[in-house]
Parts: structure tokens; C-alpha cells; sequence
């Protein structure tokens, strides 16, 4: 008992190890794809004996093979379907064999049906076009062909079927055979191989054919087997599209998902995105075990060295491999919603763990599926296929598709039924020139009042900063330049953006007209606050360096910014430091050749208000005190 226990162990660990292909049959009505799937699980000996019960009473009963088995009945579950003798939706099959576990995809042949068969096709790694024999290459074959290579699968088996209904005849293979390589050479598939069989009689299916000796190729079943697929997927570029914030107590927190490509190990520095963050994995968990590293498709958690906010939807990366981030790309599109499409509706999109609200803002061709003809169109129908231009409301993180199906790859979904309405596998960015204009009526209303058409969030996001306004005020003299030109350079070394604006900058531009009297002076800050809020609406921070005598100046100046986004800091120097440290100006106003200077002739009031005050013997730590300031109040993070 104990050496059968054992056997069973030793059993189901290689079963475990197996590698899986999966795959998808596609063809016209009535080329045996059904037929040949049925027959490799019969003569695999995959069918339990009620199963084969149950094959031969239905075969009598409703078959279509006249005194044989019907092996379509394996998988033609609907009643429709056997009614009819057609595939209508999707038949999923697994079995196992000696060698590789399998999971069969039987599609649709019909065109009706070409958004099953984009289904069952979506995660296949091999297709099996089957060609009648009798009939070779048709419209529906081309069809199939390029929704394989549309859904970038890049192994294909084109299985001649039938060849008992043509003598096994070696001269109507090889004509099927040239016919086909001159249309897929049109088509990027890398590689094809072309099986004779026979399904209903099993010739090349499991077992090589005595009526074919004149073909030296394996059978199809030794072909399935051995096809290597292991380069099929991305080990180069990580993207790891976190799914769930996996917190089963205070002392772990981790991030759950499937890794989508590449590899990532422990040590590895990763980026976050969006915030890019970086930080460095700490260990990589699954529900059993550590492990070193971990590649696709496994499913593992991930934690980090560093406390970083991550969520649903932000990506790791390694920092030297980035994906595009992007709002608009290019993507060919088929329409899987029976309700036409319509250009203003703004969908949800779905990309990679990823969700955003997404709009069509461009068709640049709809594609005959049966003759590969392009051509202009407004909307798309039902398994109509195109490419289209499409905008997101944030940044996606994608590859193209052909690089990398787990990244580039998304469907649509409608806002009001919430039926997936659409798929689409991205083709690349676009450039800003080639983006197509799409102004609403919305947009017209706020550029006819002066509105921006990007969102002051968007903006926060895209610059990683507020636009908001850090305020200098001090006597002529008291050290507010040093402060605030040394305070742009650090904020300039940490990639920030921001702007300077002093009084030497100001009075030789803009305001040049304006003089030192006290209506002058107003005016000059008046100008300077507007020019803040141009700024800060754009997201770029100012730093201003003025010394805006009084409460009710600068009580002026934070109601035109606004006072959310008014940051003051009171330079406080004693005024002999003043007329010490800039004697040329003070020294004009006591000769009385110059007047209005606040703080000498004209009242400098303190600031009852200031969010700090500093000395100017203390220009390093000052520099630190408002690094930690804005980092505190979210301005601007990173110091």
C-alpha cells in the first residue's frame, strides 16, 4: 500500500510539472474541427466509458457521420448545435498526455461568430486551421488567418483534413500548401507547418498514416506534443500590474498579482508607476513558500524594502525598461457588442489590472475580415474589425502587443450596460502630431471663458507638484534673494519645476513704467500676483522674493493667487544688517536723493501671518525648514 502511495506521489508530481499548450481550432462549417479534436481525446484514450457510452447513443442519435462515431459531439454541447452539425460558441477541452497537458479551444467557423472565436483565441499559444481538402484555400480560411495573426499567436498548424475524400492525394496537398503561403506571406506569422489527416478516420491525428507514406512529418498529436513555446513569453521586459494589496496583518504588507512578463528576483530595484518611486524587493511569497525569483505566468506576492503608497493598477518595473505611459495609442480594434458603436460614448477601459474612462477619438479603417480590404468607416458593427485612435483619461502603462500581449493588450466596456463592447491589441503610442482634434462642447464653453482643458489633478500628477506660490517678504537687504535663488536650485536639483520672480526681474520687464511710490509699488505686486496665478495654474510653482510693506498688500496679493496656494515666509534681519548688507540703496535715501524705501522713509509693517520666519545667518537650514514645509503640505514631496 505504502510503495502505491508513493507511486501515486511520484504520479501526480510529473503530472504537476508538465508544461501546457493551449490551442484553438479554427476553420469553415464542416471542416472536422470538432471532429479532429474528439478523435485526439478518443484515440488518446482521454474518454472515460460513459463518456463513450454517451458518444456512440448520440452518434446514432443525432451524428452526422453517418455509421461512424461522431467525434464533433465530444464538444458540440449546445442543442443548436447538434441540431444543426455547427460550432456556434466556444467548446473549452482539456486532457493530458505523457507528455503535455492540453487545453483546446474549438471556435466558431461561421462569420457570424468571429468575436468567439477572438475569445477562444485570446490565450492560445498554437492555432489548427483546418482546410477541407476538397475545397482548399477559401474566404472563410484567409479570415482565420488573420485574426491568428491580428491576436498574435505565432505558431500555427495548417491541417489539410479530409484526405480520404481525395485518395490521399499528395499533388492536392501540396497545391493547398502553395496557395496558402502566398497569402500568409502577406501576414506576420513566423511559424507555420501543414499536417494531411483525416479526422474522421484518424490518418496523422495520433497515429501516423499507411495511406500518406509519401508524407514524413509527424503525426498531429507527436506535432503538439514537442512544439516548443517556452520562448513565447516575454522573460525580458517586467511589468508586474499589481491586482490586490494583500495586508493579513500589521507587520506584512504585499502585492499580489500574476506576473505579466519578465523576470523579477530578490534585491531587484523596481520603479512604481505612476509615482516613480523606486525601492528594492525584499521577498517574493507564495502561499507555500519563498521564492528567489519569479517569472510569467506564475502568480506570487511581492514585498518591498520601502513603505511606497502602491494600489490596484500601479505596475513594478525594473527602472532601466520602462513601458510607454501613454494617454493615446493606436490599437486595432474588434467590435464584440451587439449594438453599433458610437463615437461619444466614453467607455471604461481594462488594461493590465489598470481602469480608466477612455473615449474613441479616431477610426482609421475598418478591415474586411474575408478580403483583408481596408476602407473608410464612421462606426463599427458587430465582429467588425479596425484601427483606431483611442484617448484615456490617465496615463496607461503598455507595450505593443506584438512585444508583449499581457501589456498590450485591453478591452472596452459600455458605461451604461457594463457589457464588454470591445477588444483591442495596442499597436504603439502616437506621436503629439498625428493626434486627432476632439474639441466638445464642453471644451468650447470653458476656452470661450478661459478655462484650461486640463484638469489642475492632471496636471499634480503628470509634475509630481502643486502649483502653488512660496512668498519671500523682507527689507531690502535682509538676505530673501539669497534665500529664494538658492531655494530654486535646490527645488531645480530635487526636479521640480518652478519659476523666480524678484523685484530686479520684474522692474526691468514688465514693469518698467512703474516708479518706488507707494500706488507704484502696489501695482508692481499686483502684476506679480497675477503672474503667480498664470503659473500656478499651470502647475509650476513660483517663488517670489519682494518686500510688500504691509498686511494689507499682502493680504491683496494672497487673494489674487488664492489663498489655498499662498505660501508667505518672513525674512527677518534687523535693519542695521540691512544697510550693512546692501549699503548703495540706503545710502541714497539718507543723502535724500532717493525715497520710499520701507522700513527708512516709508512704514514696513511685520507680518502677522508668516507660516516662518528665518535669519539670514541661517541660509542652509532655511532651505531645509521650507523643503520639509512643502513636503509636509503635499507641494512638493521629495526633498
Amino acid at each position: 500500500m505504502t510503495d502505491k502511495k508513493l507511486n501515486i506521489q511520484d504520479f501526480l508530481n510529473q503530472d504537476q510539472k508538465k508544461d501546457l499548450l493551449r490551442l484553438l481550432t479554427a476553420g469553415s462549417v464542416d471542416d472536422g474541427k470538432s471532429t479532429l479534436i474528439g478523435r485526439l481525446m478518443f484515440d488518446s484514450k482521454m474518454l472515460y466509458e460513459d463518456q463513450l457510452e454517451a458518444l456512440q447513443r448520440d452518434s446514432k442519435r443525432v451524428g452526422h457521420a453517418g455509421e461512424d462515431i461522431d467525434y464533433a459531439l465530444l464538444l458540440d454541447g449546445l442543442k443548436a448545435e447538434r441540431e444543426q452539425g455547427i460550432t456556434i460558441d466556444v467548446a473549452y477541452r482539456y486532457f493530458s498526455t505523457a507528455k503535455r497537458k492540453f487545453i483546446i479551444a474549438d471556435t466558431p467557423g461561421h462569420e457570424q461568430y468571429t468575436r468567439n472565436m477572438v475569445t477562444g483565441a485570446s490565450t492560445a499559444n498554437l492555432a489548427i486551421i483546418l482546410i477541407d481538402a476538397r475545397y482548399g484555400v477559401i474566404t472563410q480560411t484567409k479570415r482565420h488567418t488573420f485574426l491568428v495573426s491580428l491576436l498574435g499567436i505565432k505558431h500555427v498548424v495548417v491541417a489539410i483534413n479530409k484526405m480520404d475524400l481525395v485518395d490521399f492525394s499528395q499533388q492536392t496537398f501540396d497545391n493547398i500548401r502553395s496557395d496558402y503561403e502566398s497569402f500568409v506571406a502577406q501576414l506576420d506569422i513566423p511559424d507555420i507547418n501543414f499536417i494531411p489527416i483525416s479526422a474522421l478516420k484518424g490518418d496523422n491525428v495520433v497515429e501516423p498514416s499507411k495511406n500518406m507514406d509519401w508524407y514524413h512529418g509527424n503525426c498531429m498529436l507527436e506535432f503538439l506534443e514537442t512544439i516548443h513555446i517556452s520562448s513565447d513569453r516575454n522573460f525580458t521586459d517586467l511589468r508586474y500590474p499589481v491586482q490586490y494589496v494583500l495586508r493579513p496583518d500589521i507587520k506584512f504588507r504585499g502585492f499580489s498579482t500574476s506576473v505579466a512578463s519578465g523576470i523579477i528576483s530578490k534585491g531587484d530595484e523596481v520603479m512604481v508607476l505612476p509615482s516613480l518611486k523606486k525601492s528594492k524587493v525584499k521577498s517574493i511569497v507564495t502561499y507555500d513558500k519563498e521564492l528567489d525569483y519569479a517569472f510569467p505566468p506564475q502568480s506570487v506576492t511581492v514585498t518591498l524594502e520601502d513603505e511606497i503608497d502602491i494600489s490596484r493598477g500601479d505596475m513594478l518595473v525594473h527602472p532601466d525598461n520602462l513601458p510607454r505611459i501613454e494617454r493615446q495609442f493606436e490599437a486595432m480594434l474588434v467590435w464584440m457588442d451587439e449594438t453599433q458603436m458610437n463615437l461619444s460614448t466614453q467607455f471604461y477601459i481594462k488594461h493590465a489590472n489598470n481602469s480608466a474612462k477612455a473615449r474613441i477619438d479616431q477610426i482609421k479603417y475598418k478591415v474586411d475580415v474575408n478580403t483583408l480590404e481596408k476602407s473608410n468607416n464612421e462606426n463599427f458593427n458587430l465582429n467588425e474589425i479596425g484601427r483606431v485612435v483611442i484617448t484615456t483619461t490617465k496615463p496607461m502603462f503598455f507595450d505593443p502587443y506584438k512585444k508583449n500581449r499581457q501589456t498590450g493588450s485591453f478591452i472596452l466596456i459600455d458605461p451604461v450596460s457594463h457589457n464588454t463592447c470591445a477588444v483591442g491589441m495596442i499597436i504603439d503610442r502616437l506621436s503629439s502630431k498625428n493626434l486627432p482634434s476632439r474639441i466638445t462642447d464642453v471644451d468650447k464653453e470653458n476656452i470661450a471663458m478661459g478655462k484650461s482643458l486640463i484638469q489642475s489633478g492632471e496636471r499634480q500628477e503628470k509634475l509630481n507638484q502643486k502649483g502653488e506660490t512660496i512668498w519671500i517678504t523682507g527689507l531690502h537687504g535682509s538676505g530673501k534673494n539669497e534665500l529664494a535663488f538658492s531655494l530654486e536650485k535646490k527645488l531645480f536639483e530635487n526636479g521640480a519645476t518652478a519659476v523666480l520672480l524678484d523685484g530686479s526681474s520684474v522692474r526691468f520687464g514688465i514693469n518698467r513704467e512703474l516708479d518706488y511710490s507707494p500706488a507704484d509699488r502696489a501695482e508692481n505686486l499686483r502684476r506679480v500676483a497675477h503672474i503667480c496665478k498664470l503659473l500656478n495654474d499651470q502647475g509650476i510653482i513660483t517663488i517670489c522674493s519682494f518686500i510688500s510693506r504691509n498686511d494689507s498688500l499682502r493680504k491683496q496679493i494672497a487673494e489674487i493667487i488664492g489663498k489655498e496656494r499662498f505660501h508667505m515666509f518672513y525674512m527677518n534681519a534687523p535693519l542695521e544688517y540691512c544697510k550693512n548688507n546692501k549699503p548703495e540703496l540706503y545710502d541714497l535715501v539718507e543723502q535724500g536723493k532717493a525715497k520710499n524705501l520701507p522700513g527708512v522713509d516709508l512704514e514696513y509693517e511685520k507680518p502677522t501671518n508668516a507660516k516662518m520666519e528665518f535669519k539670514p545667518e541661517e541660509n542652509e537650514s532655511n532651505i531645509d525648514k521650507i523643503l520639509d514645509y512643502l513636503a509636509v503640505n503635499k507641494v512638493f514631496p521629495t526633498k
